[in-house]
């Protein structure tokens, strides 16, 4: 049974890509032909095509000869059951994880880092602004405040480095023990819009952590925003045990 017709290319790689989360469409597996797409969207073939293209763009989908189209992936999958880096993690999923520093910043720590690396009002702190990339493709902005005891090493890491965590552990002997996350939307501002190349208020998945060393001394205050149709953040509980509450906002 085809779709309602006419249906712009966005909403096709939207009901595409829903479909290949869901597994209707296996990695490895060739999809319908653009012509059997058309049909199935109500909706020329070119149409169809920039829909496919907008997958490929997102490591989805690849075009192959005399075949049509293969799905390579669904969603890249990061699990907080697991306590890794993103590079670690991206690395695990056999992808290639880079990063750009933007901003190094020596300032004074806000009331809320304050809070959260648990040093007092107005501590020094160094402020980390960079992009996340996976497999070339930038897919994050992530802000990181670091405490004053390890602002220096942090700073001398090069721009590029594309995990700061491994980085602190080979090198500083700082290793990670555990990390406290919240996760909410937020829409982008008009910094996030610039380097992560959208529009300004577009919608973005926030992760805000906070690291320890075996001891329980905060390591970094961090907040990640992650662009739409990237990645798929999975949290397990059980009767027994849940890593993940809810909370609300008052009004």
């Amino acid at each position: 049974m085809s779709l309602e017709t006419g249906r712009p290319n966005k909403e096709i790689m939207r009901d595409l890509l829903a479909r290949i989360i869901e597994g209707e469409f296996l990695p490895g597996t060739t999809l319908p032909s653009e012509t059997k797409l058309g049909q199935h969207y109500g909706a020329a073939r070119g149409t169809v095509r920039l829909a496919l293209a907008a997958l490929e763009e997102r490591g989805l989908v690849s075009p192959v000869q005399g075949s049509g189209w293969v799905v390579r992936s669904s969603r890249h999958n990061q699990s907080f059951m697991e306590l890794r880096s993103f590079a670690q993690w991206a690395r695990s999923k056999r992808m290639t994880p880079g990063g750009q520093v933007h901003q190094v910043e020596f300032c004074t720590a806000s009331s809320g880092e304050a809070r959260k690396l648990k040093v007092s009002s107005g501590s020094h702190i160094c402020r980390v602004t960079r992009t996340r990339t996976l497999d070339g493709r930038v897919v994050m902005l992530e802000r990181t405040a670091y405490p004053e005891w390890i602002a220096q090493e942090v700073a001398s890491i090069p721009d590029d480095e594309a995990s700061v965590v491994d980085v602190l552990q080979r090198q500083f002997n700082v290793e990670t023990a555990h990390a406290e996350y919240s996760i909410d939307a937020v829409a982008a501002s008009r910094t996030d819009a610039e380097l992560l190349n959208v529009r300004r208020s577009s919608p973005l998945l926030r992760v805000r952590r906070v690291s320890f060393t075996p001891s329980g001394v905060p390591i970094e205050f961090g907040e990640d925003r992650y662009l739409p149709d990237t990645v798929t953040l999975q949290v397990a509980t059980s009767r027994e045990h849940s890593a993940l509450t809810r909370s609300e906002f008052s009004h």
